[in-house]
């Protein structure tokens, strides 16, 4: 699987994601103004995630969507994730499923099979949210992490796991430093690292992937250099404060390597002063290429 999204990158010239992370909020005041019931929401939220998709899919080779945003608004909500995501799909999108789940074994195989697996049915087997990777949660280890491995073997599918994270007080935890001088986070990579080995594909990379936040540029250098297989699926550029010449690290020598994600700057692109006037896909799109412009001259691609 990583080696199509590597692809898909390539083709589009864009190593970036949108993030389809919708709350009603976000949407226009008139729109919100209809809304009285948590159908109306969703509904509202289906048709906004529709236009952003008609307008980013020539741009964009993947959408990345949290499913907190849609799991707020019950059902409804869920109805509109998994229209969401059908409807990237058939726009020939890359979809990664923003659920940071796990468990322990046996629940995280029904996590699994949700997103990336399949759930058995009388003599029938449906995938009930079919992405392409997932983003999981490590840091209950392997026996967690094992059901991915292996729906992802089977059905060619990824996942991106937590490493280094974007928010200001990942430190508090994922920098702790063992008597080895290695860090939490660190540990963590090896161990993606070493999940990756059977999986990995024609670039080098394999489709268990890390997630590693573009906020804390020190330590995706040093990761980018510990992880030589593992590619970054980056979040924290534009609203969270990372900037474009602080991720290229994450890319290796070959402009590979790494893709950037952002959210309610593509999203919300409508709203700021820049993009006045246009509509919120007209927007989007203007808002995609700006991103796609900056993170490719920084990394010189």
């Amino acid at each position: 699987m990583i080696d199509k999204l590597i692809e898909k990158i390539e083709k589009s010239g864009n190593p970036s994601v949108a993030g389809i992370d919708t709350k009603l909020d976000y949407l226009p005041g008139s729109i919100i103004d209809k809304c009285s019931s948590l159908k109306d929401a969703a509904n509202a939220i289906i048709d906004f995630n529709a236009e952003l998709i008609e307008s980013l899919y020539k741009l964009v080779p993947a959408v990345k969507v949290q499913v907190a945003y849609y799991e707020m608004y019950g059902v409804e909500g869920m109805r509109a994730f998994e229209q969401t995501i059908a409807f990237a799909a058939k726009r020939g999108l890359s979809v990664i499923a923003d659920v940071k789940r796990n468990d322990i074994g046996s629940t995280a195989a029904c996590y699994s099979s949700a997103y990336l697996g399949r759930t058995k049915v009388g003599d029938k087997y449906f995938t009930p949210f079919e992405s392409d990777f997932v983003t999981v949660n490590g840091y209950l280890g392997g026996d967690g992490i094992e059901p991915f491995l292996k729906d992802c073997a089977e059905r060619d599918k990824g996942i991106f796991v937590l490493v280094k994270t974007s928010n200001p007080s990942s430190g508090q935890l994922q920098d702790k430093v063992f008597e080895s001088g290695e860090t939490l986070y660190e540990s963590m990579g090896t161990l993606v690292e070493e999940w990756g080995k059977p999986s990995r594909g024609k670039y080098g990379y394999s489709d268990v992937g890390a997630v590693v936040g573009a906020t804390h540029p020190a330590q995706a250098e040093r990761l980018r250099k510990e992880l030589p297989h593992t590619f970054f699926l980056v979040p924290g550029y534009g609203a969270q404060g990372g900037k474009a010449d602080e991720l290229k690290v994450c890319f290796d020598k070959d402009k590979r390597g790494a893709i950037v994600n952002s959210s309610r700057g593509i999203i919300c692109a409508y709203k700021s002063e820049k993009y006045r006037g246009m509509s919120v896909g007209a927007a989007a799109a203007a808002a995609a290429i700006d991103m796609r412009e900056d993170i490719c001259k920084a990394i010189g691609k």
